[in-house]
């Protein structure tokens, strides 16, 4: 089976896709389903309250990853007998930021909850559950190592065993009608299942954590390599989470409603990052061997997550309440305008997707870091001037327009110009439409 003009894509790479990522794909759907089913049952008011408290502790959790997977990584690769000071100094460094980033997180929302909100009010308990739920991430670290041997599908099998256990678990709470606490509750659970699941996964093949040690020096180096990426790290969550903070003034409806709306259309965001993972190595090949080939192939990517996400975007605008009442009721109306504008922003997430994956091959660290701090500044200033005049829409406008420029940014840098020239023709559809083109010449030829 081949993707007619884009070529380089065809029925065994197709195939090896499917069965690369089958897997991931049903635990990304399942929890997207489960989602629904309780923004649903919540509504609009104690989602919204949930949506905040989730985007506040994630902003301040995103300083206890430490920019450290992609280190572990290359470490693990570079220096395969010093895993146990790897991993050890790793874990022991995150779950010691991490626990100090508990008590500041709650301490960030009671220095700048809303006057409506006073201290006591459930919300507090809520933040606190949700930043302890981060710190059970620092046990990621343990994928990072399956990530290192190319041995993923483990950590996927463990997953998306957790997923349906924390499904099972939402479900019940569901039917019995309990308050938004004991949601927030089952999102430490969740936190708490994987990080054992991904210990039991580690003995299961005959490694002991017991062995891990730390090493001062191992972490100086870790730290000081990672810095930058923590910046980034930053930056990115600001980008995606900020709208949810700065809309939490107009009330926990407002939020809420915009909340549901982005999920719907950030549901999709799974899908470049498989279609990424599974290509690209094929790409930086080509970058070895052959440049040309390493640009085509950039280009016929592109065009691929183009013909993936317009399409969607077109299908959603067209039956945003639709969409809507189907998935929640005629509680959240109103989050059809968003939805109908915030899809289009995945347009040029799938294409940041892998224009990002495009600056970390050629070593373009701060480009990448300087992109996201752009979308991140827009994002907060339209916000600031779209939300008190149309809410949730206005926030669904600010971050279109941050992810098209964040997107674009790279064309105002001379070295990265040529891809951001090639996203365009992808977007306007000019390369697939040459492709096409050339296809059908060569068949008429033939």
């Amino acid at each position: 089976m081949k993707i007619p003009g884009i070529k380089g894509f065809d029925e065994a790479a197709f195939n090896k896709y499917l069965k690369n990522t089958s897997w991931l794909m049903f635990g990304k759907i399942l929890s997207m389903v489960i989602s629904f089913v309780i923004i649903r049952y919540l509504g609009p008011v104690s989602f919204g309250d949930l949506s905040f408290a989730d985007a506040l502790t994630a902003i301040v959790a995103a300083v206890g990853t430490l920019g450290l997977d992609t280190f572990i990584i290359r470490e693990i690769i570079n220096h395969p007998e010093k895993r146990d000071e790897i991993l050890g100094t790793s874990l022991a460094l995150r779950i010691a930021v991490n626990l100090l980033l508990i008590p500041i997180a709650v301490g960030i929302y009671l220095a700048f909850h809303t006057l409506t909100e006073k201290p006591g009010n459930p919300l507090t308990w809520i933040v606190l559950l949700l930043a302890f739920a981060a710190f059970f991430k620092s046990f990621n670290i343990i994928d990072s190592y399956y990530q290192s041997q190319v041995q993923s599908k483990y950590v996927v099998h463990v997953q998306n065993i957790c997923v349906i256990v924390s499904a099972l678990v939402k479900v019940l709470l569901v039917w019995l009608q309990v308050s938004l606490i004991w949601f927030a509750a089952a999102l430490v659970f969740d936190g708490l299942i994987l990080a054992l699941g991904l210990v039991v996964l580690y003995h299961s093949h005959g490694f002991k954590m017991r062995n891990w040690n730390f090493s001062q020096s191992r972490a100086r180096s870790l730290l000081k390599q990672s810095f930058p990426l923590i910046l980034s790290g930053i930056m990115i969550i600001l980008y995606m989470k900020i709208d949810i903070l700065m809309l939490k003034r107009n009330g926990s409806t407002e939020v809420g409603i915009y909340g549901a709306a982005a999920k719907i259309s950030e549901a999709w965001y799974f899908i470049p990052t498989a279609i990424i993972t599974s290509v690209f190595p094929a790409i930086i090949q080509a970058r070895k061997t052959d440049i040309e080939r390493y640009h085509k192939r950039l280009g016929n990517l592109y065009d691929l997550l183009v013909f993936i996400s317009v399409p969607i975007a077109f299908m959603v605008s067209f039956l945003h309440n639709f969409i809507i009442n189907l998935l929640y009721g005629h509680q959240y109306d109103g989050a059809g305008l968003m939805l109908a504008i915030h899809i289009w922003s995945g347009v040029f997430v799938f294409l940041g997707s892998a224009s990002s994956q495009y600056l970390l091959a050629e070593g373009y660290t701060m480009i990448s870091f300087k992109r996201t701090a752009v979308g991140a500044i827009i994002n907060i200033g339209l916000n600031f001037w779209l939300i008190p005049l149309y809410g949730g829409v206005g926030a669904s406008i600010a971050t279109l327009i941050a992810c098209f420029f964040s997107t674009f940014w790279i064309l105002l840098i001379p070295k990265t110009r040529q891809q951001g020239v090639m996203m365009l023709k992808s977007l306007f559809l000019i390369s697939l439409i040459q492709k096409l083109v050339h296809f059908n010449s060569a068949g008429k030829q033939a």
